[in-house]
């Protein structure tokens, strides 16, 4: 896995379990895909909602957060309450079946944090080299005007009147965008290749797709 755990080749995990549940019943089953049970909450819900686990072979706990490390998952909702509840409550130890408890490293809420937001911006930039982001309050602002914007991502160390204004013209528009400020100007150029961004804008894409699939994750760690 790189550094942003984003997919990359290694040895199949093996087989779990999977649970399939009937459109409608679990956020995200439209397709009937394949769902986890929460160990903490008990809920079934679409992987998409959750973050993986699995117990590396010198006993700690590693959060597999690109879901591809080799080993039984163990699944919890991508929320920091539900994460630190399941280590303050043993959840991890029952689930993982060993006959050791699993080592658990202070600030593993903290850490994932760190993984789901590398994650999140490593697709905003594979994004711009997609041509699929405009960068900057103008461009912005013309592409929503053009309609041709799913998403808008706002520093949320921004001038709040910057964001307010392309909140209204997101409003305005014919198809509903989606606004995200989880992250502050320097992350955002850093992964967009400049010193700091305020405001960029993205086009429906399969790496957009990824992209707000990460944030909505990464929104139960770090509150916009």
């Amino acid at each position: 896995m790189n550094r942003a755990g984003l997919d990359s080749p290694m040895t199949p995990r093996s087989h779990e379990p999977v649970t399939r549940v009937p459109p409608g019943t679990a956020p995200g089953a439209e397709g009937g895909g394949p769902h986890r049970r929460c160990l903490v909450s008990g809920e079934v819900v679409d992987k998409a909602a959750l973050v993986r686990f699995v117990t590396a072979p010198d006993g700690h706990l590693v959060p597999d957060v690109a879901g591809r490390l080799p080993g039984r998952g163990l699944w919890v909702g991508a929320q920091r309450e539900l994460v630190d509840r399941a280590c303050r409550r043993g959840h991890f130890a029952r689930a993982a079946r060993t006959r050791e408890p699993a080592v658990i490293e202070s600030g593993l809420s903290d850490r994932i944090e760190h993984l789901l937001a590398r994650r999140a911006l490593d697709y905003l930039g594979f994004a711009r080299r997609s041509g699929l982001l405009v960068i900057g309050f103008e461009q912005v602002r013309a592409a929503l005007s053009a309609s041709r914007l799913v998403v808008v991502v706002s520093a949320r160390d921004g001038a709040a009147g910057g964001r307010k204004k392309l909140s209204g013209l997101a409003r305005a528009g014919a198809t509903p965008v989606q606004a995200i400020t989880l992250f502050d100007g320097a992350e955002l150029g850093s992964a967009l290749g400049r010193d700091r961004v305020v405001h960029a804008g993205l086009m429906a894409g399969r790496l957009t797709t990824c992209f707000v699939a990460e944030a909505r994750r990464l929104a139960g760690f770090r509150p916009e």
